[in-house]
């Protein structure tokens, strides 16, 4: 798992900087359009909804943007049909790539997709190909020095379904209907380093320096892409070139 915790706070230290380009909001203002088309308007009734509008306030997101794309999922305002995709594949490595998009024309994304695959020697497969290799799950983590274990016991124990201790960080696992409770709990006693609904995999493979740097270049270019919300992958990268990765950045 410890691929994944590092890899997580990379991807908060680059949405940091996407949000100073305008890019990181733009793909959360399709996402909360489409969780309110799907699921109402009512953020109490609403779990995904109410989800990534806690995550794009918390990127400082105007509270005015926020409600104009909720309107244009309930259909109060007009604007384009948005709607999701997934893609599965292999990356470099044999690394399984699942892709969830969010898009207004799925023959553009598609090609775009399909055409990174190819660039970076991957195969983008059929439906199913690698999404039964990862499970919705609750995925939060904190630094170790903020509290002993026996204290973040006492605090999810009701709802954590798994925790692991890393080197300096404590990875939780939640079913996602238990996400929220422990998460506000936690936040009421220390600093989260990351917290999100996501697609963990079952196993990890182990890439080496050489593919590790064309992966982390497949997966940059995926996210760059605007259609493109998340990408999952189940590798495992030594720490110094996920380390590599950030002071590039």
């Amino acid at each position: 798992m410890s691929g994944h915790s590092k890899w997580a706070g990379i991807k908060h230290k680059k949405a940091i900087v996407d949000e100073k380009r305008g890019k990181l909001f733009s793909k959360l203002i399709r996402e909360i359009t489409v969780s309110a088309r799907m699921g109402g308007g009512d953020l109490q009734g609403n779990s995904r909804l109410r989800q990534v509008v806690e995550k794009a306030k918390g990127y400082n997101m105007p509270q005015e943007n926020i409600k104009r794309a909720i309107q244009r999922g309930t259909g109060e305002l007009p604007g384009v049909v948005v709607e999701e995709a997934i893609y599965e594949g292999y990356g470099p490595g044999g690394v399984a790539i699942l892709i969830e998009a969010l898009t207004d024309n799925k023959n553009r994304t598609t090609a775009r997709i399909r055409s990174l695959f190819s660039k970076y020697n991957g195969n983008l497969g059929e439906s199913g190909c690698v999404s039964w290799m990862f499970t919705k799950k609750g995925y939060i983590t904190l630094d170790k020095s903020d509290i002993s274990e026996d204290e973040l016991l006492d605090i999810v124990s009701e709802w954590v379904e798994d925790i692991k201790a890393e080197e300096d960080t404590y990875e939780i696992i939640t079913i996602p209907q238990d996400f929220e409770a422990a998460k506000e709990s936690l936040e009421k006693r220390v600093n989260l380093k990351y917290a999100e609904i996501t697609m963990l995999p079952q196993s990890y493979i182990k890439v080496d320096e050489k593919t590790a740097k064309t992966l982390l270049s497949f997966i940059e270019a995926l996210e760059e892409d605007e259609d493109v919300n998340h990408v999952y992958a189940n590798f495992d990268i030594p720490t110094e070139i996920l380390q590599e990765v950030t002071r590039s950045d």
